[in-house]
């Protein structure tokens, strides 16, 4: 449970250039390894916004499962490219989640979430969300259908979560975290605009409130358990990427803004999560701090995307 993986973006990248990858973290050690460079010539860059690079990260058995802009890619322990897929509802993929042999992948760009079977290693079903006012609509259909949204990401939508109680999406234009019953679309939580990575946790809700540069915890039955942690912001704002460092404590430079992106919970009381420049954040929820900081880049451009648990030594 030491070890984390985080895959991570660049902005604004240009041919030739890193496009983001991913890192091995060992929060015991504070240690990385640079895993995985993504340079190669075949990534979209139509992307929006310019933000390229490796997205959301899920682990089934000895496969990680990863998500770049327009395509869903599976690695080996050992980071060898296995395999890849393609589908025309893919574009601006985001988080991505598994259960029960089902991998769900967020794609903000047509405001859709793809279901991946992984014994079939093929996409099985597309749930379309659109909303007429105070209302969200669900609508299935076939993968291989036609008549699908066009490419509009009304939502933002950039996480997926799912558990025995149904299915968690949240975007940044949401409004909250929506509950897919499998029938119904409904609000399960509001929050603030601009919010990422949101998912039930203990009696509440755990997210990345980005614009206000906090990790928040808000419980259902007690405030008093509510949490508020300053995500840190450090930087030499230097395109140069200098060694990876650490940092303790609840430093933030006066007048910085920082970007919280990536939440991973390791127990009901420790939380990784990841922000821009790229750098991972260890936050004790009980004592409502900050435990320490691996710095992977001061480079602006830099920001975590994704954070999981590397299982394997």
């Amino acid at each position: 449970m030491n070890r984390l993986i985080a895959s991570y973006i660049v902005r604004g990248s240009t041919r030739g250039e890193s496009h983001g990858g991913i890192y091995l973290i060992d929060l015991e050690q504070r240690s990385t390894f640079h895993s995985v460079d993504w340079t190669l010539a075949s990534i979209e860059w139509r992307d929006y916004e310019g933000d390229r690079g490796l997205r959301g990260l899920a682990i089934d058995g000895d496969t990680l499962y990863v998500a770049s802009s327009h395509e869903l890619l599976a690695f080996s322990r050992d980071f060898r490219l296995l395999k890849s897929w393609q589908h025309p509802y893919l574009r601006n993929c985001q988080g991505i989640c598994i259960w029960q042999r089902t991998l769900f992948v967020v794609s903000a760009g047509t405001d859709c979430v793809l279901a991946f079977d992984l014994d079939q290693g093929s996409f099985h079903w597309v749930m379309h969300i659109s909303r007429k006012e105070f209302q969200f609509i669900p609508r299935l259909f076939e993968p291989d259908s036609t008549e699908g949204p066009l490419m509009l990401d009304k939502l933002h939508l950039n996480s997926v979560h799912c558990d025995a109680n149904g299915m968690y999406i949240s975007g940044s234009d949401t409004g909250g975290m929506l509950h897919f019953s499998g029938r119904k679309l409904n609000m399960a939580a509001e929050l603030p605009k601009g919010s990422h990575n949101a998912r039930p946790f203990r009696a509440g809700v755990l997210f990345n409130d980005t614009e206000a540069g906090v990790v928040r915890y808000c419980g259902r039955d007690d405030t008093q358990q509510d949490r508020a942690m300053v995500i840190p912001f450090l930087t030499d704002k230097s395109p140069d990427q200098p060694a990876p460092k650490t940092v303790t404590g609840n430093a933030k430079p006066s007048g910085e803004d920082s970007y919280g992106r990536g939440l991973c919970p390791l127990s009901g009381r420790l939380v990784a999560g990841g922000s821009a420049p790229a750098t991972v954040t260890l936050y004790d929820l009980a004592a409502n701090t900050q435990l320490v900081s691996v710095v992977l880049s001061t480079d602006l451009r830099h920001s975590i995307h994704s954070l999981a648990i590397w299982p394997f030594d």
